[in-house]
C-alpha cells in the first residue's frame, strides 16, 4: 500500500491551454528552471508565483517529467514525456490528451484526488458534498489521516474545472475571449446534470473520441506482462480503462474488438470464458509511438 498522497498541490489552478507545452519546453532547456536561485522561474515562464508552483507540480503529475525527491531538483523528462515531446511538442492531439488524462487518473501519489475520483467512487451522479465525504472517509481508512475538509474541495473544484470547460460551468462569468480553459475539457469525462444544484455526472467518452491504440496502450500497461487478462479487470479494476475512461462494458466490448481487427489482441468469449488474449509484442511505450505513426498516415 503506498503510503504517500497529495492534496490541493495545484495551488487551485487547473492545466491551462498551452502550460505543459510551455513547462516541457523551458525543462528541455534548463533542467532547474524552477529552481534555480539566480534567475526567477517567474520572468523565464511568463507567469505569477502560484502559478509557477502549479505548473511544476502538474508536469509531474501527468507524468511529463520528474524530480528526484533528494538532492538537487532539477526536472528531467520520463520516458512517456520524451515520446510526447517528439510526436506531439505542443500537446494538440486528442490521443495525447487521453494519455495525459490516464497518467493523472492513474497517479495515486501525486493526484490522489484524482486517483480517488476515477478508480475508487462509485456514484456516477453527486455533488460536491458526495465526493468530500467519501474521499475524506477514504483517507482515514486507507492513510489513517484526518485532513482538513478544505484540502478535498479544493480538488473537487479544480477536477471540474479540468473536465467542464468554463463556458459550460459559469457562463455568465467567462468572456468569450478568455483563454482559460484546460485541454482535458475536450475529453468530456464529467457534465453538468444541474447547473443550479450543482449536481454532476461521470459520462463515457463520445463515440469514437479514443483511439483504439490509445485503449490498447492502457491495456498494456495495466497487464503488467500477463499476456490473457478478464474482461471484467478491464472494466473494474482501479487504473484499467473502464475506470479511468469511464467506460462500461458496451464502450469497452466496441473497442476490443476494433483493438482485435488491428491484430493485437484476440478476444475470447466461449465456454464461460471472458478474457482478451494479448497477441501484440508491443508495450505502453511503442503502443504509444505506434498511436502516432498511425495517425501521421
Amino acid at each position: 500500500m503506498s503510503g504517500n498522497y497529495k492534496f490541493r498541490a495545484h495551488e487551485s489552478f487547473f492545466i491551462r491551454k498551452g502550460w505543459l507545452y510551455k513547462g516541457l519546453k523551458n525543462v528541455n532547456k534548463k533542467p532547474n528552471v524552477f529552481t534555480d536561485k539566480n534567475e526567477n522561474p517567474m520572468d523565464i515562464l511568463g507567469i505569477g508565483a502560484n502559478m509557477v508552483k502549479s505548473l511544476r507540480y502538474w508536469l509531474q503529475a501527468v507524468c511529463l517529467t520528474e524530480e528526484p525527491k533528494y538532492g538537487v531538483k532539477e526536472q528531467t523528462f520520463t520516458k512517456f514525456g520524451q515520446i510526447i515531446w517528439e510526436n506531439d511538442t505542443y500537446i494538440e492531439e486528442m490521443g495525447t490528451l487521453w494519455l495525459l488524462h490516464y497518467k493523472l487518473a492513474s497517479n495515486e501519489e501525486n493526484a490522489t484526488a484524482w486517483y480517488y475520483f476515477f478508480n475508487e467512487f462509485r456514484l456516477t451522479e453527486f455533488k460536491k458534498d458526495d465526493f468530500v465525504l467519501s474521499i475524506s472517509n477514504y483517507v482515514k481508512m486507507r492513510y489513517g489521516h484526518d485532513l482538513a475538509i478544505s484540502s478535498f474541495e479544493g480538488d473537487f473544484d479544480c477536477i471540474v474545472n479540468t473536465y467542464i470547460s468554463r463556458m459550460k460551468s459559469t457562463p455568465e462569468k467567462v468572456h468569450p475571449e478568455s483563454n482559460i480553459n484546460c485541454p482535458f475539457g475536450e475529453l468530456g469525462l464529467i457534465d453538468i446534470v444541474n447547473r443550479k444544484e450543482k449536481i454532476y455526472k461521470k459520462s463515457a467518452p463520445k463515440k469514437d473520441t479514443l483511439h483504439p491504440l490509445v485503449v490498447l496502450a492502457v491495456i498494456l500497461d495495466q497487464a503488467k506482462g500477463q499476456n490473457e487478462i478478464k474482461i471484467t479487470s478491464m472494466l473494474n479494476d482501479a487504473c484499467n480503462v473502464g475506470k479511468v475512461f469511464n467506460l462500461d462494458i458496451i464502450g469497452l466490448t466496441s473497442y476490443l474488438y476494433k483493438i482485435q481487427q488491428i491484430g493485437h489482441i484476440k478476444v475470447i468469449r466461449t465456454a464461460g470464458l471472458d478474457i482478451v488474449r494479448i497477441t501484440t509484442k508491443m508495450d505502453f511505450y511503442e503502443c504509444v509511438r505506434e498511436y502516432y505513426k498511425e495517425i501521421d498516415r
